[in-house]
């Protein structure tokens, strides 16, 4: 068991677990969440989550009931703690490392709380987890889903042995809802792949939180050059509604006539919710390190991932059987014993060529 963890004494019947922010950090916490309800399954599970994370979790069966935190400023905390205080939780899952969601959950007196020990917010624990560090005092780059499924571990009083790797048969998760599939379809249909289509369809994520983790859009356009004549796919180039420039630039890079099976899904109103069925239905996803990629790798679509200064290792996914992923670095020299993230000059994105990227997809389409 993880150092300040208490042994526990009280059985678990109504839970709060807060979920990850971030799109991909989200879908990798899925595994902690089915280990949580195939373990404990007769108790009421919550979760928490921001606007928008609600759509990607939407649809599964590991949880009774979502709450969107949609608090913000200094009274945030308080309003989102009125909002889950009514359901009496009597513990805590915290897979966010803030303050802030330490907080809520010791406003809406919730009496055991856990979560890693981090951003100073360790007197608002009960239960603290010790994050794993490197001999320099550094955090470990362990992947998001061994870190979750750690911290559901010690909720579940699992022993350390068993919580710092994942079972074999850990998948990432996610389902969709009717509404929307009906979504998703209507994208697909704007974007040419109506019902009945036989076309095969490949998504590009040339955007990301981080500009320095983009790969140039003018090295996407060529993957979708080839992706179109090599394949005679569709190519969808998806993106946040602030990354339009980004995929404009992919899609209007493409020569013509082959920019008629190119489009950019920012144009066709699609959500986080229809994403998921738009996934689905491809072949293939090309993509930098950003959240869409996770949502592959949870709907079992073959993955070309692009690094470049940031650490692969933080966020390993497993794959489903039959599903394959193949990690592109910009530096494949850089040693284990280096972080990616410390080295951005020899880690630039823009060291992957397109002939790599390009051997890629040949190489899992086949």
């Amino acid at each position: 068991m993880p150092p300040n963890v208490k042994q526990q004494t009280t059985r678990t019947l109504r839970l709060l677990v807060v979920c990850p922010s971030w799109v991909g950090d989200a879908v990798m916490a899925t595994p902690a969440l089915r280990l949580i309800r195939d373990r404990l399954p007769g108790i009421f599970i919550g979760v928490l989550t921001k606007p928008g994370i609600d759509e990607v979790l939407a649809g599964l069966t590991m949880f009774d009931e979502i709450h969107v935190a949609r608090g913000s400023g200094v009274m945030g905390p308080k309003f989102v703690a009125a909002k889950v205080r009514p359901r009496r939780y009597d513990t805590a899952l915290l897979l966010t490392n803030s303050f802030s969601t330490a907080l809520i959950a010791r406003i809406a007196g919730i009496p055991r709380r856990i979560g890693y020990d981090r951003d100073g917010r360790g007197l608002l624990l009960t239960d603290r987890l010790q994050a794993p560090r490197r001999a320099d005092g550094s955090w470990a780059p362990i992947p998001a889903c061994v870190y979750y499924h750690r911290a559901a571990c010690a909720l579940l009083g699992l022993p350390e042995s068993d919580a710092m790797s994942l079972p074999s048969t850990t998948v990432l998760e996610l389902a969709t809802t009717p509404e929307q599939d009906e979504a998703a379809a209507a994208v697909l249909a704007a974007a040419g792949v109506g019902p009945g289509s036989e076309d095969r369809v490949a998504i590009l994520n040339p955007g990301g939180n981080n500009p320095a983790k983009r790969w140039p859009p003018e090295r996407f356009a060529r993957v979708a050059e080839h992706l179109i004549e090599r394949h005679g796919m569709r190519v969808l180039v998806n993106g946040a509604p602030a990354e339009r420039e980004v995929l404009g630039a992919v899609v209007n890079g493409v020569r013509e006539p082959l920019r008629e099976r190119c489009a950019a899904l920012c144009d066709l109103n699609v959500t986080l919710g229809s994403l998921k069925g738009v996934v689905r239905r491809s072949s293939i996803m090309v993509t930098n390190d950003t959240g869409p990629r996770h949502i592959a790798g949870a709907m079992g679509v073959k993955l070309v991932t692009l690094f470049g200064p940031t650490d692969h290792r933080w966020t390993t996914i497993p794959t489903r059987p039959g599903a394959e992923e193949l990690i592109l670095v910009a530096d494949p020299s850089l040693p284990a014993s280096e972080l990616a993230n410390d080295h951005p000059e020899r880690c630039r994105i823009e060291r992957i060529t397109i002939e790599s990227v390009i051997a890629g997809v040949d190489a899992l389409l086949g």
